[in-house]
C-alpha cells in the first residue's frame, strides 16, 4: 500500500494525478497574467498591497518575521522590509539548504552580505538562522479557504508542517491571483490571512 501514501497520507493516484494537472495549468495562466502586469502596474499594486499588510503586521521590537525575495514578478517588499527592520523586527528570508527538504530562514538586514541560493534566489551569507513568528508568503493563486497555490516545490507546506507552534501565516498578492479552489490536498496547510494589491483581505476564520 505504500504507492497509495505520500507523506504518510492516503492518497487516490488518479485524483492526485487530475490535481497536479490543474495545478500545473493554473500556474502557468496565473504566471503569464502577472507577466502581462507592466512595471509601473506592479509597483502600484505593491504600493496598495503595502499599505493594507501594514495594518496587519505592525513590526515590534524583537519581532521575527520572515519574508521573502521576490522573483518572477512577485510584490517586492524590500522596502517593507527595510522599514520593518529599523522598526526593531527581526527580518528573515527563507533558505534552501536541500532540495525538496524543508525551510530554514536567516537573518537579513539592508545591505547585508547575499550570496546564490539553491534556486538562484540571493539569501543572507552570514545571518543567524531563527524560527519566525509571522510568515509572509508570496502567492501565484490562492483560494477561498486561503489554500495557497505556491510555484510548486511544496517548501512552504514542509516547512510549516515541522515549526510548533505554527507561525502567523500571511499570503500576499496581486488581485488576480483568486481561484475558487487549489483542491486541497492532505499535506496544504492554509493560511490565517490573506492580502491581496486591491487592499481586500481574506481571514481564514
Amino acid at each position: 500500500m505504500a504507492h497509495l501514501l505520500i507523506d504518510g497520507n492516503p492518497v487516490d493516484p488518479i485524483g492526485m494525478r487530475d490535481v497536479v494537472r490543474f495545478r500545473t495549468a493554473e500556474r502557468a495562466r496565473l504566471m503569464e497574467a502577472r507577466r502581462q502586469l507592466s512595471v509601473q502596474q506592479r509597483a502600484a499594486m505593491t504600493a496598495n498591497l503595502i499599505t493594507k499588510l501594514e495594518t496587519r503586521v505592525v513590526p515590534q521590537q524583537g519581532m521575527k518575521i520572515a519574508v521573502y525575495w521576490p522573483i518572477r514578478g512577485e510584490p517586492d517588499l524590500r522596502d517593507w522590509m527595510a522599514k520593518a527592520h529599523a522598526a526593531g523586527a527581526v527580518i528573515l528570508l527563507p533558505v534552501v539548504a536541500e532540495k525538496n527538504a524543508p525551510l530554514s530562514f536567516r537573518a537579513w538586514q539592508p545591505g547585508c552580505a547575499m550570496e546564490r541560493g539553491i534556486w538562484n534566489i540571493p539569501v543572507p551569507t552570514r545571518g543567524a538562522e531563527a524560527v519566525p513568528d509571522v510568515v509572509i508568503s508570496p502567492l501565484l493563486g490562492v483560494d477561498e479557504a486561503c489554500f495557497r497555490l505556491g510555484n510548486g516545490g511544496g517548501y512552504y507546506d514542509k516547512t510549516l508542517a515541522q515549526l510548533d507552534p505554527l507561525p502567523k501565516v500571511i499570503g500576499v498578492g496581486f488581485s488576480h491571483c483568486r481561484i475558487p479552489t487549489i483542491f486541497p490536498m492532505p499535506w496544504d496547510i492554509p493560511m490565517d490571512s490573506v492580502v491581496l494589491s486591491d487592499g481586500s483581505v481574506c481571514d481564514r476564520f
